[in-house]
């Protein structure tokens, strides 16, 4: 952050406040009685659980703190690792706000832990293994949420290889949300997705009744019960490496399509269709590849719309 430095002799010669109309100096700091006062900068909590991440989580880690934007914290739950992962983050201790190391029931009981915790008025999610795809994606989310109707903002995602992050494998391109899209099998990519905490406050946290889908079934729970805006911001936000617990073996792929059906029936969505529709989809995201320069305009925030990335300077 830039600091502007006055010399003495500028303050000697510094203006005089205004005046107020019984005539006694006004601060020029505080708002005029006509005025509201400025609204506090969205404060965004970043949940991140770890166990045995040690091969991938310095990347994760770097690409949190060096984020532009400064309102925020990042809180990690670790389920107690063995391999190196606590010494990693001991390194990092300056630029977490929050380390818990215990053990924990899996992914999802961790992720619960950390949403209890989060102070921020909105609240997202980042894997050990995944990190942001530029400097300024959580500036590029605070800006949707600036809009006080907006409970939910996502974007695009990367999947990319595990051993070499820069080679991408598969490119979710996403879409703005409307509630047909559900039966279709359509999900924002769940790593993109960042909620008002009211929301959490009103649906809850993951049900760890699912080992694998409690993702796909918190995201249906919110999409169909949300009272704001939902808002998709067509960039790539998050580059995601490939391995994942849902795709390790044919047992977990097919203990995934067994939970995302659950899913489907328990929130009265679609069954056996729409979870076809859904694994079909994915096909298509091999053969995308990301658009160069794209640009992102908010539609609640004309004074933002055309701006490239590069131009945002808050």
């Amino acid at each position: 952050m830039t600091r502007h430095l006055l010399s003495a002799a500028t303050l000697n010669h510094e203006r005089r406040p205004p005046r107020a109309r019984d005539g006694l100096p006004r601060s020029s700091g505080s708002p005029r009685r006509d005025q509201a006062p400025p609204a506090a900068p969205v404060r965004i909590s970043v949940v991140t659980a770890t166990k045995n991440s040690v091969d991938t989580l310095a990347e994760c880690l770097a690409s949190v703190y060096q984020q532009s934007y400064v309102h925020r914290e990042h809180i990690i739950i670790d389920g107690g690792s063995t391999d190196g992962t606590l010494a990693e983050l001991e390194a990092s201790r300056a630029h977490l706000d929050l380390l818990i190391s215990e053990p924990d029931q899996g992914i999802y009981d961790a992720l619960n832990k950390g949403l209890a915790r989060a102070s921020g008025d909105v609240i997202g999610f980042l894997n050990s293994d995944d990190l942001y795809a530029d400097p300024h994606v959580l500036r590029r989310i605070a800006a949707a949420f600036a809009d006080p109707d907006v409970e939910a903002v996502y974007g695009d995602l990367l999947y990319v290889k595990r051993r070499d992050p820069g080679q991408v494998i598969r490119y979710w391109r996403s879409c703005a949300y409307s509630p047909p899209l559900l039966r279709m099998g359509w999900m924002p990519p769940h790593p993109t997705l960042y909620l008002r905490r009211e929301v959490f406050d009103r649906i809850g946290g993951f049900n760890q009744a699912y080992r694998i889908a409690a993702d796909y079934d918190l995201m249906l729970r919110l999409l169909r019960q949300l009272q704001g805006r939902v808002v998709y911001m067509p960039n790539v936000m998050v580059h995601m490496r490939l391995g994942g617990v849902s795709n390790r073996s044919l047992f977990n792929i097919l203990r995934k399509s067994w939970e995302d059906y659950r899913a489907l029936r328990a929130n009265r969505v679609g069954g056996l269709v729409t979870l076809a529709i859904k694994n079909l989809s994915k096909v298509s995201q091999f053969f995308r590849k990301p658009a160069e320069g794209l640009e992102v305009a908010y539609p609640s925030h004309p004074a933002l719309a055309g701006r490239s990335d590069t131009e945002y300077s808050w």
